[in-house]
């Protein structure tokens, strides 16, 4: 198992219309193939500069691998994510012990 987490900023206003878009956008995220335990999580500590963050996991690194190369995810980052997103941080987890396949 890979847990995907991207922690980020947007460069939209707190609850704007388009923070609300870019939201709803991401959503689809959860409809690629091999996508499980989507989420979409805000920040509410003030040890951290990034308001959001997205959570997935995938059952192998075949999976993930199959989720990067997926055309939606493909326009979402070339459309959206390079032009609202003012920072981000990418952390990919397995559980301790468990040692992946492959590095993704």
């Amino acid at each position: 198992m890979i847990r995907h987490t991207v922690a980020f900023s947007l460069r939209h206003e707190s609850g704007s219309a388009e923070e609300t878009a870019f939201l709803a956008a991401a959503r689809g995220l959860a409809s690629i193939p091999g996508v499980q335990r989507f989420e979409q999580l805000r920040q509410v500590s003030p040890h951290s500069d990034f308001r959001f963050s997205f959570s997935m996991e995938f059952a192998d690194a075949d999976a993930y691998d199959s989720y990067n190369e997926h055309p939606f995810h493909q326009s979402f980052v070339a459309e959206r994510w390079v032009a609202e997103v003012t920072g981000f941080q990418e952390l990919d987890f397995v559980p301790l012990g468990e040692v992946p396949a492959r590095a993704t």
